[in-house]
């Protein structure tokens, strides 16, 4: 039990340092060192991940590093998007949603490793934290996204929020980190709203849980002053890289490529519908980036 305690502290520790990669490694630590079966592990990790970080933005308010108008808008549409992953993945079966866990770890690791550097810093008036202008169409694009993603199978989604935030939105990174516990807070809630109907939740659990991981996110954001933030990027990202494939060759398995064809094959209707979706979303993703091309860079201030 040492190892799952000590995982533990190390979630609440990846909370307060860089706002995001909590639930990455407490769904592992509950199914495989704590032994909770799949779906009652993401309604746990959603319940603590949600309080520690709903707790840990006050810290990061005090110091004026969030900007409650893009975290309220961010959140808002994540919430929906949150709540909507939730109630779907009371259809899915569980060794399928590991696999898909599994492989949103492996593109976040892959993003944190090969993407761009995370800015310290942006242009904001008098030096602020937040931007004077907010692109609430990708905010809300962004958020409804990332939420779709935390209901389905229980990521925060920090480390997808951290840096549309800062590359995006125009947030300096210590406002980025700040601004993205308040939106995992708001995802974790409504997700866990979605996953109520088909998943127990031991509220003496989730209060021992979160005893542990709170005290633990107030120690990362003292530690987060003097670490620098791209060297944990890519430390955490080398280690989600290795549970990642740990992950994906305990659970990819005959029986699971089974599952996948015996959900589609019942709910043919709906996965046209996600289908249609996804190319809807790839023809915007391809459009941002002609418009990209054409416009050329932005011309200096």
């Amino acid at each position: 039990m040492t190892g799952f305690y000590l995982g533990l502290v190390g979630v609440g520790l990846l909370l307060g340092l860089l706002g995001g990669g909590g639930s990455l490694l407490l769904v592992p630590i509950l199914i495989y060192l704590g032994d909770f079966p799949v779906k009652s592990a993401i309604a746990l990790s959603l319940s603590v991940v949600g309080a520690t970080s709903l707790i840990a933005v006050f810290r990061h308010a005090r110091e004026g590093n969030v900007c409650w108008k893009n975290g309220v808008a961010f959140g808002l549409s994540g919430m929906l998007g949150a709540y909507g992953g939730g109630r779907l993945a009371g259809f899915v079966p569980e060794n399928l949603l590991m696999i898909l866990f599994s492989l949103m770890m492996l593109v976040t690791a892959l993003s944190m490793l090969l993407g761009r550097r995370l800015r310290s810093g942006v242009e904001t008036p008098l030096g602020a934290p937040c931007p004077a202008q907010l692109h609430l169409p990708a905010v809300l694009f962004d958020g409804l996204l990332v939420g779709i993603i935390t209901g389905l199978v229980g990521v925060g989604g920090g480390f997808v929020i951290v840096p549309a935030l800062n590359l995006l939105g125009g947030l300096a990174m210590r406002a980025a980190i700040g601004t993205s516990l308040l939106v995992i807070g708001m995802n974790s809630l409504a997700a866990l709203i979605g996953y109520l109907g088909h998943a127990p939740i031991d509220l003496p659990t989730v209060a021992l849980l979160s005893a542990i991981t709170i005290p633990a996110s107030l120690l990362g954001h003292r530690l987060s002053r003097l670490l620098p933030p791209n060297g944990l990027r890519i430390g955490f990202g080398v280690c989600a890289l290795v549970l990642a494939g740990f992950l994906l060759h305990r659970e990819v398995s005959w029986a699971a490529l089974e599952a996948v064809e015996t959900l589609v094959t019942a709910h043919q209707e709906f996965f046209r519908g996600i289908l249609t979706a996804a190319a809807l979303m790839l023809l915007y993703w391809i459009r941002g980036l002609i418009h990209q091309k054409d416009l050329g860079p932005n011309p200096p201030r």
